[in-house]
């Protein structure tokens, strides 16, 4: 199986966007070739595949992508986290802060049940307030987050640090440090 640096040396980087200074780590180059994204998965599958289980939960909007395939893949159901406002049925929230404010993430009240033994997916981590604020969305609910998972890592950014820091372990496929 290829390593780290054939997805690493996919990920598109988008100078300057959504501000200057911003070099935006794109995924979806990984997400369009049939090979790169079966490798992808294949990845995060392997890892979990003898891992006790009970669910996968992924962030809106790209963790849904990965997390729903590697729930179907690994036998397991998929719970969306998503952005405030967009659940339907009854939700807790968790809020975080971001650079410039703050944001919310939702979780159905039902979507875990105490005991429950989740693998987190989220596409990248940069200052890990996302992660961290599912998680506790997870918890809140009785489950117990087993791993948090991400494509990329940017470490400068600090993220991966605080998202450890509360105990959560991390995995990441790859990362861009010094970028």
């Amino acid at each position: 199986m290829p390593d780290s640096s054939y997805i690493h040396d996919r990920i598109r980087t988008v100078p300057d966007w959504p501000q200057p200074g911003v070099q935006f780590r794109d995924i979806t180059p990984l997400l369009q070739d049939p090979k790169t994204f079966r490798v992808l998965v294949d990845i995060f599958v392997h890892r979990y595949m003898d891992y006790d289980l009970d669910l996968v939960a992924g962030v809106d909007a790209r963790g849904f992508i990965l997390g729903a395939v590697i729930a179907y893949e690994l036998n397991l159901g998929f719970v969306p986290i998503r952005k405030k406002g967009k659940l339907p049925y009854l939700t807790v929230s968790e809020e975080y802060e971001l650079e410039y404010g703050s944001a919310t993430v939702e979780i159905h009240t039902d979507a875990c049940r105490p005991g429950d033994r989740v693998l987190l997916i989220d596409d990248l981590v940069a200052t890990g307030g996302t992660m961290i604020a599912a998680a506790r969305l997870l918890t809140k609910l009785g489950a117990s987050v087993v791993e948090a998972a991400a494509i990329v890592d940017l470490p400068e950014l600090g993220g991966s640090k605080l998202v450890k820091a509360q105990g959560i372990p991390l995995y990441t496929v790859c990362d861009f440090a010094g970028h």
